[in-house]
């Protein structure tokens, strides 16, 4: 399996607001993301764990580039994306995206369904009809569980699981080849998480996907990941094939977070 992403060296320093102030006078600087280097193989998915605060969602921004780092670099596809210009980056950034945590502040309340859904359309094929964007769109929310007549209504008509898979027709409309998500089932009860994740396995050997999945729960990554990292304090404590770190974890950290959290069920109904 080829390299569709591979990450060397990132590093990326916040100013710690409020703090302790050094010498000059300056908020405490801390490292969310520290020297972090990782591949991910075309069709796989790559899981991000650790609680919050640890990086992981600097780091998920990072890759999208939605957030530039101090150092490092990141490769899609053997391209350096953070050397690219604004206008090369629109290449690759249709290629990429994301699915955000909360399916309740990532929708527009203002948009109807159609609209959201098409977004990302009208931005990279703004030639497109809106006609066919509809179209598409209404394809796309029927193949993740919802059908056209949601085209026409807005996000409050949905409960917080319609909306995530709303969300998730939003970032697959451009049939991109990279998918972050991050934090997708955390807003969402047990059983209708594990519906979303059930969906997310279905549409990744539908589409030949590859994720970049981030969580605090390494029983929520158990169900799709086929690599695992484990984060903390802006650093990998282990990572390596999932069975390994789920079944014989040599960090304490990693044990601790496997023992914090109730296991999903395996087979989820959707």
């Amino acid at each position: 399996m080829s390299h569709l992403l591979e990450v060397c060296n990132l590093r990326k320093h916040y100013q710690r607001g409020g703090g302790i102030l050094t010498a000059s006078g300056k908020g405490e600087r801390f490292a969310a993301v520290d020297d972090i280097s990782f591949f991910v193989a075309a069709g796989e998915t790559f899981a991000i764990v650790g609680e919050s605060g640890c990086g992981k969602t600097t780091l998920a921004r990072i890759l999208l580039r939605l957030i530039e780092p101090d150092e490092g670099k990141v490769l899609f596809e053997g391209t350096d994306l953070l050397g690219l210009s604004p206008k090369d980056m629109r290449t690759y950034r249709r290629q990429m995206q994301m699915i955000f945590q909360d399916p309740f502040a990532s929708l527009n309340p203002r948009m109807k369904v159609g609209e959201i859904v098409a977004e990302p359309l009208a931005i990279h094929e703004p030639q497109l009809p809106r006609t066919e964007s509809l179209a598409k769109a209404g394809e796309i929310l029927q193949r993740v569980g919802l059908g056209e007549d949601a085209l026409p209504r807005y996000p409050h008509e949905f409960s917080g699981g319609q909306r995530q898979r709303i969300g998730i027709a939003r970032a697959l409309i451009l049939k991109p080849k990279l998918v972050v998500a991050d934090e997708p089932v955390s807003a969402l009860d047990v059983s209708v998480g594990a519906q979303v994740l059930l969906l997310l396995r279905e549409l990744q050997a539908e589409l030949g996907l590859t994720y970049v999945f981030i969580s605090h729960s390494l029983p929520v990554v158990a169900q799709l990941a086929t690599h695992i990292a484990v984060m903390r304090a802006g650093q990998f404590v282990e990572f390596g094939p999932a069975e390994m770190i789920l079944t014989a974890p040599e960090a304490d950290y990693t044990m601790e977070l496997l023992a914090a959290v109730p296991e999903l069920p395996r087979n989820p109904v959707v």
